[in-house]
């Protein structure tokens, strides 16, 4: 089986091959054919031609396919125009998710900016700082699925007069007088549990991107205001933070989109129990377990929605920031 598998794996990657080199000679040739000024508008189409493709069948196509789903009924043969979003925007279920994918939006970027931005700025100031950020970094190598696994055992609860397994449970008992949480299955502190788990796995990416923008902060600059007589404290406010808003910002809206899209760690840790659910674990069983395609079209849609905005904005930016350069 191996074996087999293996060698398809290399057949496969010789078919790749001979065609990127049949692709390119191709079009090397046909392209050699026009004038001077339209080989130069064409030459760098033959190269990410392939990548528009892909991305236009796997991203694009099956995004149009989506929109389309959601005004049809849940086989796909009757139009129904904005039944599927009224039916599941009224939905109790939908609601919960809504509301509980605002909180994740609320508190996953606030909560990775703070975090990210404190460990970059304070591992810099100790000779352990380095074994802090690669804590820090590790969870980043850990998929969404194994968090998810981990911190289900890191929140085990158990009884008050039970010895504790779960390691967060474990050490909230050593203070006197402190019970165990049930963090999963208690509604006043499920979501922020799952949030919590998302944001060590999290975290790690925003510190890397702090303290590479903090690299990028002139010394001399720092070292001015110090002879100046500012504090540390008014340094970081008046000088370092506002050079940093950019980066601020990026790390925001790429939090934002995470947080939206919301789904592994919450499917496996509680599967939208003990009102959990977010947008994308309604997705989920509308399209896989009541296997209606056009409600599931509709949650989708909501969700691309939500997150173009802010895709938008970051283009924008980019295209900006492409212009100052």
């Amino acid at each position: 089986m191996i074996a087999d598998r293996i060698r398809l794996v290399l057949i496969a990657v010789a078919l790749i091959s001979i065609l990127t080199v049949v692709y390119l000679r191709l079009g090397d040739r046909t392209l050699a054919h026009l004038s001077q000024a339209g080989y130069r508008r064409a030459m760098p189409w033959l190269f990410i031609g392939p990548g528009v493709l892909i991305v236009g069948l796997t991203l694009v196509f099956p995004g149009i396919l989506t929109v389309v789903f959601s005004f049809f009924d849940s086989e796909g043969t009757s139009f129904v125009g904005f039944d599927n979003y009224v039916a599941t925007l009224s939905d109790p279920v939908t609601q919960i998710a809504l509301r509980n994918t605002g909180l994740w939006v609320i508190l996953l970027p606030s909560l990775s900016v703070l975090v990210g931005l404190a460990i970059a700025v304070l591992a810099d100031r100790v000779w352990y700082g380095g074994l802090v950020k690669a804590a820090l970094f590790l969870p980043i190598a850990i998929s969404a699925v194994a968090a998810g696994v981990i911190w289900t055992f890191m929140y085990e609860y158990q009884p008050p007069l039970a010895a504790q397994t779960g390691t967060v449970n474990s050490i909230i008992t050593l203070l006197p007088g402190a019970e165990p949480i049930a963090w999963i299955i208690n509604e006043a502190t499920n979501n922020y549990a799952l949030i919590g788990a998302t944001l060590w796995t999290q975290a790690g990416f925003a510190m890397v991107i702090f303290a590479a923008a903090l690299r990028s902060i002139p010394d001399e600059l720092l070292e001015a205001a110090r002879l100046d007589g500012a504090s540390e404290w008014k340094a970081f406010r008046f000088l370092t933070l506002p050079l940093l808003l950019p980066t601020v910002v990026v790390v925001m809206t790429t939090m934002t989109v995470i947080a939206l899209k919301a789904f592994d760690i919450v499917y496996v840790m509680t599967n939208g129990a003990y009102g959990t659910d977010v947008l994308s674990t309604v997705m989920y069983r509308e399209l896989f377990t009541a296997k209606d395609n056009g409600t599931a079209g509709a949650v989708a849609t909501i969700l691309m929605l939500a997150v173009a905005p802010i895709m938008y904005y970051n283009l924008r930016q980019f295209r900006r920031q492409s212009r100052e350069a």
